[in-house]
């Protein structure tokens, strides 16, 4: 494997050359553009940019080692002809930035929390409506149901492919009282994740602040957030048990399912050839497997990390889950189903896949 891939620091920015064929091919004529590929052409070197701390493929945060062995499978698969820069903590460019820039072809791949995206496509806030998906079991039947062909052929349509269908379960951690049922919500600055969310949220009466993950060490330690809502993975690598009182854990049950796939510009990824291409999504598939696994025991790590912290940690059950869903039904979904027809029929969508 090429050395760019384990640098992960940052220091070389995309390259330019490959921008300027990418720029100048629009300009010439399509027929014949991909047995040229790109891949033959400019370097062969694809950047994977992400917000989460880096590591190795052996440890760390296990989105980046997803990344990593991603990056690794498609080089052995590829006999080199792919190679990989994995840019984690934002290094590359600001986490918000990622999407417009996937879609634009200014970046190749990005693992990236898909509801972050939501001001700009609005169908993607389905990656995270609260309370719909309540189990992993639930949530990998997406990709081949018709919810999961829906989102895939919108985002195409916006110029992006999915690669990998990742998902994590998430809880909530307070620095002072515990965030269980939805009246321990009230008068509290909470960080949910995404639009839908956090209109469940406000109408459980709580005030919400909208920020990227790796924003909230910073906001509560401040005082300017009360409580956050985030995967189980980004409550151990942001180190938020340093600040936390009250943990409410997702290793029982959950009502925050976040879909955070590994993407990849199509505009990029059809300038491949075939082989790689399929290359790219096998090995995409490939990493399903790890992530689950992964979240899963970062869903019981966290609950038992925090516990040693200090945190009064809580596990809900599914009674809990169901008074979070009346809520959310008569604010977020609704909300999100009014927005357009491509929202509601993934919504009526999603709603059959239990």
């Amino acid at each position: 494997m090429s050395n760019e891939l384990n640098s992960g620091s940052g220091s070389s920015k995309p390259n330019a050359l490959r921008r300027q064929i990418l720029a100048s091919s629009a300009a010439l004529p399509m027929v014949g553009y991909g047995s040229s590929s790109w891949g033959q052409v400019a370097g062969k070197t694809l950047n994977i940019s992400h917000q989460f701390p880096g590591g190795t493929i052996q440890s760390g945060d296990f989105r980046d080692r997803l990344c990593r062995k991603f990056a690794e499978s498609v080089e052995k698969r590829t006999k080199g002809a792919l190679k990989f820069q994995v840019y984690p903590g934002s290094s590359l460019m600001k986490t918000n930035a990622q999407f417009s820039a996937l879609r634009k072809g200014a970046l190749d791949l990005s693992l990236f929390p898909l509801p972050y995206a939501g001001g700009e496509v609005p169908e993607v806030n389905i990656g995270l409506m609260p309370a719909l998906v309540t189990s992993y079991e639930q949530a990998a039947k997406w990709k081949t149901a018709e919810v999961g062909r829906l989102l895939t052929k919108s985002l195409e349509d916006k110029g992006i492919v999915i690669l990998s269908w990742i998902w994590q379960a998430g809880g909530v951690a307070s620095r002072s009282k515990g965030l269980v049922v939805p009246e321990d919500a009230k008068g509290l600055k909470i960080r949910g994740g995404s639009r839908e969310f956090d209109l469940m949220l406000k109408a459980a009466g709580a005030s919400v602040i909208s920020l990227p993950s790796n924003e909230i060490y910073a906001a509560m330690q401040t005082g300017a957030m009360d409580a956050a809502f985030t995967s189980s993975t980004s409550f151990m690598s942001f180190k938020l048990e340093e600040l936390a009182k009250a943990f409410t854990s997702a290793r029982n049950k959950s009502y925050w399912f976040m879909l955070e796939p590994l993407l990849m510009s199509k505009q990029i990824f059809d300038a491949l050839p075939k082989d790689q291409r399929d290359s790219l999504m096998a090995a995409g598939a490939e990493m399903e497997k790890f992530g689950l696994e992964a979240a899963k025991d970062d869903d019981k790590t966290a609950a038992l990390a925090y516990a040693r912290a200090g945190s009064k940690v809580t596990d809900i059950d599914a009674a809990i889950v169901d008074q979070w869903r009346v809520i959310a039904r008569a604010s977020a979904w609704k909300d999100y189903a009014e927005k357009n027809e491509s929202c509601a029929a993934l919504l009526r969508a999603a709603e059959k896949v239990t």
